[in-house]
């Protein structure tokens, strides 16, 4: 073979494996892709709009077995991010294929509490793997605020030999008892007290309490969720009271056995450097309880507040729904099947998916 001939060989081989490598690198780039739309899929991300962002980031998280927190929790991200320049993060229960699953043992996604502003959780008797709940245990012991909703007096139910049992709700030691919930939230599991759907709750603000940032502009708070029993604490701030009616209705009559209990409350807990964090508990949140304009609209300021951004509530916040908001009548096994959360990524699409 001449120099020539070899010289042309060599350029054609080299040629090759410069085409080869370069056919392999964008093998190896879709790949990524897939695996980055693949993860993406798991979560539900809401980026604010430049105009009105305000660089805080809330991590919603639900996954409960019986109140549809999967369609009231993104219904509330949207009016966070939209409305108010949050950027969210909302963190389902996923079954194998990635759909969203009510209660689920699998809840990827919970490391984006590591750089969260905010947790606001919407749970019930979970049990994840220990590193699904790593970050929930670390942003707790770095003292982030929380808003928790309904069931969460009661979100964690681990398997015995979980590191994180101190969050189980049937803890009994000393240092931890009742848990994240009593902890926490104020208080763990204690026991119903009205009929659900049987008994609506109306929610009456103290009227002592009416100055609170948290009620500002709150009217006609009622819900459809039946009432929960409480056991006040001495460091529990009673905003409002829940009184069980005898109906449906928000005008029903007052069940003359079942006086107020406490139904929304602020507290403080403190880490391990002693330092004291904002806490709002609200023991309703139900999908249906979103549709009243007065819980939404305290559960909206509930947030600002948690966040020290109490000068910016106004009694007039935007608490509008974007897209359709058709909740689910909630049920222990009435989750709608087949969702995934990508199915939630277009703010105007209706919730939950038709």
């Amino acid at each position: 073979m001449s120099i020539q001939s070899s010289l042309i060989a060599l350029t054609c081989l080299a040629f090759s494996l410069s085409s080869n490598a370069y056919q392999a690198s964008l093998i190896q780039e879709e790949r990524t892709k897939k695996e980055v739309m693949k993860s993406n899929t798991k979560l539900l991300k809401y980026t604010a709009p430049e105009k009105n962002r305000n660089g805080k980031h809330i991590v919603l998280i639900a996954n409960d077995h019986e109140y549809r927190s999967e369609e009231a929790i993104p219904a509330l991200a949207r009016i966070l991010t939209f409305h108010h320049g949050f950027d969210t993060t909302v963190i389902f229960g996923l079954d194998k294929d990635g759909k969203i699953m009510a209660g689920a043992p699998d809840m990827p996604g919970t490391e984006a509490l590591d750089k969260a502003d905010l947790m606001i959780i919407a749970a019930r008797f979970i049990n994840i793997p220990d590193a699904q709940i790593k970050p929930i245990h670390d942003y707790i012991q770095r003292g982030g605020p929380i808003v928790g909703l309904r069931t969460s007096t009661h979100a964690f139910k681990l398997k015995p030999q979980s590191v994180y049992m101190e969050l189980d709700f049937r803890q009994k030691e000393a240092a931890h008892k009742g848990g994240f919930g009593h902890q926490i939230l104020g208080q763990s599991w204690v026991g119903h007290y009205g009929t659900n759907h049987k008994q609506s709750t109306r929610i009456d603000l103290i009227e002592d309490k009416k100055h609170h940032p948290i009620l500002s502009g709150v009217k006609n708070a009622w819900v459809q969720a039946g009432g929960y029993n409480a056991e006040p604490q001495a460091d529990w701030d009673i905003l409002a009271m829940a009184q069980p009616l005898l109906s449906m209705k928000p005008d029903g009559k007052d069940d003359p056995k079942k006086p107020a209990m406490a139904g929304h409350w602020t507290r403080h807990y403190t880490t391990a450097d002693g330092q004291k964090h904002r806490v709002v508990t609200s023991l309703y949140g139900a999908s249906e309880d979103f549709t009243n304009d007065g819980y939404r609209r305290m559960i909206l300021n509930s947030v600002f507040w948690s966040l020290s951004m109490e000068k910016d509530i106004k009694p007039d916040l935007n608490i509008d729904f974007l897209g359709d908001y058709k909740p689910t009548t909630f049920k222990t096994g009435g989750a709608l099947k087949g969702i995934s959360p990508s199915d939630y990524q277009d703010p105007k699409s209706t919730i939950p998916k038709q």
